[in-house]
């Protein structure tokens, strides 16, 4: 997607994951995973395999939604349950923005919309690590309410560099 337009703007939605949705998310993961930024896989998965996630999702009713533009979608945030019994209260959070949609709300409105989803399946705590070096994506959930619980060091290796990651959490049962 080029530049964005203004009625464009007038197009955003936050909805949730659906089959149809599938080919857009794996394109927007695409294209923030190749970044090598901001996310530790350094690209999506194959499209079968995004697929079976996404159906998976929807089928254990964990929280994921996306942004569209005119259909197009250029976000998404999902909160995956722990699969462990004593552990099932926990979600882990994930998301991205594609670059020219970023620094718009976006992020908030997508995390509002999980963490909205998250509490009325029943999660109580949500969990996230990010790169130390995104200042924005730490203010963002900071924003949100999540606390820095610690640091990793030297946790991600990309392209020949270490990075620091951040572990976050929210818990819901205290908002």
């Amino acid at each position: 997607m080029g530049a964005i337009e203004s009625d464009q703007l007038d197009q955003i939605e936050v909805v949730n994951i659906t089959p149809d949705h599938i080919e857009g998310f794996h394109r927007a993961l695409d294209t923030v995973a190749k970044e090598r930024r901001y996310l530790t896989m350094l690209e999506a998965f194959p499209l079968p395999e995004t697929r079976d996630f996404v159906l998976n999702m929807i089928e254990k009713r964990n929280p994921h939604v996306v942004c569209t533009v005119q259909n197009q979608v250029v976000g998404w945030c999902d909160i995956t349950r722990h699969f462990f019994p004593s552990h099932a209260h926990r979600g882990n959070l994930g998301m991205g923005i594609i670059p020219n949609y970023r620094g718009r709300g976006l992020g908030y409105r997508l995390m509002e919309a999980a963490l909205f989803e998250a509490k009325q399946a029943g999660l109580v705590r949500i969990e996230l690590s990010v790169r130390s070096d995104n200042p924005q994506a730490i203010g963002l959930y900071e924003k949100v309410g999540f606390l820095k619980e610690g640091v990793q060091n030297r946790s991600v290796f990309i392209d020949g560099s270490f990075f620091d990651t951040v572990s976050m959490a929210l818990m819901l049962d205290s908002q």
